[in-house]
């Protein structure tokens, strides 16, 4: 089964994820270069803070407390340095820290060695220099995990759709430079079954053919800011994970068969949504 993670600094939403299943709670404290990068998307951008880390450890039993922190970056007159803020982000209680928008291995070297095994170490892939240089990323000792962004990863490649870059094969190579390696991944978001521009059951099966262990629940899969009350929410989250958690061992089962046929049709029916959703856009 994946390892599913949700972005959130509410306490009572993070219980509910807790409970219905989801292993990582996610905070996300970058705020540098996101909204220049981002801006005139439809992303979540959630500038949280050590508090919510904090906030969120206090509250969670057996889901790990992920950290998204900033880029690695010296102290200026509006941000403390990335040794101030991942030593601020551990001492909050975080069990994973990922790097974002990094460029060069030199930058995972130095959150590896800011971060000094007091944490897990997930680099976030997401700029095609990155991906040019994976091979070398991959060298850095100290890596925990690796996960490929695909907002910030189809921007680079000035793409109009996120899951291009999984449909024209560079999520795949991307994968299978990590597999070679030996390292755990995983890519992208995914929304409740039957929903989302690429229907989500699409983007699962994928996973289960490229060897992926881990995936974000999006921000559609449970947009909290659009709930009337904390009963609706976990009534999302608890359908919805009983609901993705079925259809994963449907996957499973086609793995352990060696189906490799329903997971090729499944990658062609990926790629023809995705074209057909990129000339929708045209």
């Amino acid at each position: 089964m994946l390892k599913l993670m949700y972005i959130t600094n509410r306490p009572d939403v993070a219980e509910i994820a807790e409970n219905a299943g989801v292993e990582r709670i996610f905070v996300d404290m970058e705020s540098i270069g996101k909204g220049l990068r981002q801006g005139g998307m439809n992303t979540v951008q959630c500038h949280h803070t050590t508090d919510d880390v904090r906030a969120i450890r206090a509250c969670v039993k057996k889901a790990q407390v992920m950290v998204r922190c900033n880029p690695i970056h010296e102290a200026t007159k509006d941000y403390c340095s990335s040794k101030e803020e991942i030593d601020a982000v551990i001492e909050n209680g975080a069990d994973i820290i990922m790097l974002p928008y990094f460029k060069t291995a030199k930058e995972v070297e130095t959150f590896v060695r800011l971060v000094d095994g007091r944490a897990k170490t997930l680099p976030l892939l997401e700029t095609p220099e990155a991906a040019l240089a994976v091979d070398e990323i991959l060298s850095v000792d100290g890596l925990d995990e690796i996960f490929i962004g695909l907002n910030d990863l189809s921007l680079g490649y000035k793409k109009k759709f996120m899951f291009e870059v999984l449909a024209d094969g560079t999520v795949e190579r991307l994968c299978n430079t990590f597999k070679r390696k030996g390292i755990p991944y995983g890519f992208g978001g995914i929304a409740s079954l039957g929903k989302g521009l690429l229907p989500s059951e699409r983007v699962i099966t994928e996973h289960y053919r490229l060897g992926s262990t881990c995936a974000i629940l999006s921000r559609s899969f449970c947009n909290v800011q659009r709930m009337e009350n904390i009963q609706q929410i976990r009534k999302v989250f608890d359908d919805g994970l009983q609901a993705i958690r079925a259809f994963e061992r449907g996957c499973e089962e086609k793995l352990r068969a060696c189906d490799s046929e329903y997971f090729a049709e499944n990658t062609k029916l990926v790629q023809a949504a995705v074209k057909q959703i990129v000339e929708n856009m045209a």
